[in-house]
């Protein structure tokens, strides 16, 4: 039986919470917060976890193997360089870091200390989404030629003075949260974009970030990805389309608010017309971020390059500087 590392959890809220209840087979050994009180929240649910406040301490504790970065933006890719040179395996949320060039000092110390960095794109994961890259891979929906997503909630009360609407913290405002997803899901599909244009707007949300964006992408044989991501989608959603030329792939929602996921497969007929119809739906807990983290797993003991890692968020966040570039004209 594999003896798999410990962890270490840098930021206890929403998302180091979710990741924690994600862990398999590993012990949660430590939770490191700002915030003590959070930390020692999450510690109490997992016996013998300890809290920390300081997390360069953390990051360096001698009985860590692998570091859950779960920070805000702005801090993110700081702790992971700091993992990564402390011999540590690393897993960082997505976006993993406010911009492509924050990422080259984890890049070098992974690459001098030999530990994987695993990028937190858990979209990949949803069953749906397993499913459309079996279909997609299995050939049947012929070369791809477009893909069409939206992605979006409306925020809360207050929402314009969360972290998220602080540019100096955050990075950016919905294309950095939520449309990254969307950008990695298209790249996934598609491949490289050698085109990038792009609209940002603050419609509705009185901050100094961007509430909706909307993107379109090329890539060098000319195949588009046409996205949306948004604040003001006043009941969340979330649709990702696959456009083949012998078939469509329709995934919507992600389970919870978002209404159940499902994956629609329409595939052309040899007469056109109406296609044949397959539909499949996932109405149980989101697994997503179980089987991602048991892929990194495998990562390691594998001594495999994770996918994605740090060369597919820096491709996202690249297409994000680049809208963000164009808007700033």
């Amino acid at each position: 039986m594999p003896d798999y590392p410990a962890v270490a959890i840098v930021g206890c809220g929403l998302i180091g919470q979710k990741r924690a209840r994600s862990l398999g087979p590993c012990r949660l050994l430590l939770c490191c917060d700002k915030l003590p009180e959070r930390a020692q929240e999450l510690a109490g649910r997992f016996p013998g976890a300890e809290v920390e406040t300081d997390w360069m301490a953390a990051v360096k504790h001698p009985g860590v193997g692998i570091v859950i970065v779960a920070t805000m933006h702005d801090q993110l890719a700081i702790v992971a360089a700091a993992a990564a040179a402390a011999g540590k395996h690393v897993f960082i949320e997505k976006p993993s870091a406010r911009r492509a060039g924050e990422l080259e000092t984890v890049q070098r110390e992974s690459g001098r200390t030999g530990v994987q960095v695993r990028v937190g794109f858990n979209h990949r994961y949803h069953r749906a989404l397993r499913e459309s890259r079996r279909i997609f891979e299995s050939g049947v929906l012929g070369d791809l030629m477009f893909v069409r997503g939206r992605y979006g909630h409306g925020g809360r009360p207050g929402y314009e003075r969360e972290w998220r609407a602080d540019p100096t913290i955050s990075g950016g405002g919905e294309l950095l949260d939520q449309g990254v997803h969307l950008i990695d899901l298209a790249r996934w599909f598609l491949g490289d974009f050698s085109e990038v244009s792009g609209h940002i707007a603050t419609y509705f949300w009185n901050m100094p970030v961007e509430d909706n964006a909307f993107l379109t992408l090329k890539t060098p044989a000319g195949q588009t990805a046409f996205l949306h991501a948004s604040w003001t989608e006043w009941k969340n959603m979330f649709s990702l389309e696959i456009y083949g030329k012998l078939g469509k792939l329709e995934i919507t929602g992600l389970g919870g608010s978002y209404g159940t996921e499902r994956l629609a497969f329409y595939q052309m007929l040899p007469g056109m017309g109406p296609p044949e119809m397959t539909i499949w739906e996932y109405p149980m807990a989101d697994n997503s971020w179980e089987v991602e983290f048991a892929e990194f797993l495998e990562d390691i003991q594998l001594h495999r390059t994770p996918v994605p890692g740090i060369r597919d968020a820096q491709a996202a966040l690249r297409v994000i500087e680049a809208v963000y570039r164009e808007a700033s004209r």
